[in-house]
């Protein structure tokens, strides 16, 4: 009997579906929330819907929650914010983040929500092997895809095609897990960026995408979006590779120093006389601040490993959890 029991309990758990959030983050949004809502309410009706409210001044709000979303404000201004929120506010098996414009297709999300549940932490919407460069009318947004996905994936050694992709799948412990830091539109890349230091389960699935319909405006600046994204890379390399970035860092002044160092040390060879001190002094200078970037970035290597080890720890917790709730 006990055998029985234990085998009922095990085939009920292996038939019970997830629970799964869709989640929209919106801002002035009213031209298109409401078939994004419908949409997705349609491809996974047992899934909740939720929209997070960014102090959106139109109908937005009013239109999401007629089409059946629940609907929650954030005060906080910032695409980051709300992702911080709706991780925190929102418990889940499966988690679907898309935007509220109506560019990406909900009934991709089906097999988004297919791929969590075999085991992946987050699944990418890849818009950029698709339909993206044709779809796109902002030639910028384009060039910058490219640069910052082939700077990324050569930092990293990754092959990821999307970088900053809005539509993406996330797993409870990845979710749970996961410190959002960024304010802005950057949250896509530093989301990214992290995933490929704690080495999760990545899987990226083409997408089709499609550019806004007409009477709906983006929310994106080219060029003051793009120097957060390009700053964001900047601090999160610095954090989660300390050591390369350092000892580029060090590297470049030891050349200068170096440089500036030859010709005071030919004349002394030549002379025996010293007559540039500054220069010496300055070259000493530069070479010594190049030691101690080294050495900083040793220093500050030992503790990223110690938070990637930290990582998997909590993802081991809330795994258990997870396992326990069941």
């Amino acid at each position: 009997m006990g055998n029985k029991a234990t085998a009922a309990s095990t085939t009920e758990q292996a038939q019970k579906k997830p629970d799964v959030a869709i989640l929209i983050p919106c801002y002035n949004e009213e031209v298109t929330i409401g078939k994004v809502v419908s949409d997705f309410r349609r491809v996974l009706p047992d899934a909740t819907v939720y929209v997070f409210d960014n102090n959106s001044t139109d109908r937005t709000a009013q239109i999401a929650r007629e089409k059946g979303a629940v609907v929650i404000k954030e005060p906080r201004q910032g695409k980051g914010h709300v992702v911080r929120a709706m991780f925190t506010q929102v418990d889940a098996d499966i988690y679907v983040m898309v935007d509220g414009d109506d560019t990406y297709p909900a009934e991709a999300a089906v097999d988004m929500v297919s791929k969590v549940a075999e085991g992946y932490d987050m699944v990418v919407g890849d818009r950029l092997s698709s339909t993206y460069f044709e779809e796109n009318k902002r030639p910028f947004h384009n060039t910058g895809n490219r640069m910052v996905r082939a700077f990324i994936n050569w930092f990293f050694h990754a092959h990821v095609h999307d970088i900053m992709t809005g539509y993406r799948a996330f797993s409870y412990s990845f979710a749970k897990t996961y410190p959002c830091l960024s304010r802005g539109f950057e949250i896509e890349t530093e989301m990214t960026i992290y995933a490929l230091d704690k080495d999760v389960r990545i899987f990226e699935m083409p997408i089709q995408y499609r550019d806004r319909p007409e009477g709906s405006e983006s929310k994106l600046n080219t060029v003051g979006d793009g120097i957060k994204v390009l700053g964001t890379i900047f601090s999160m390399i610095r954090q989660y590779k300390p050591m390369p970035f350092f000892n580029v860092l060090g590297l470049i002044l030891a050349l200068i120093g170096v440089i500036m160092l030859v010709p005071v040390f030919a004349t002394y060879t030549e002379t025996g006389l010293v007559p540039r001190f500054p220069t010496l002094f300055v070259a000493m200078i530069l070479i010594l601040l190049a030691c101690l970037l080294v050495i900083a970035g040793i220093i500050l290597d030992s503790h990223a490993r110690r938070d990637r080890r930290d990582y998997i720890i909590h993802e081991n917790m809330f795994a258990h959890r997870q396992h326990d709730g069941e």
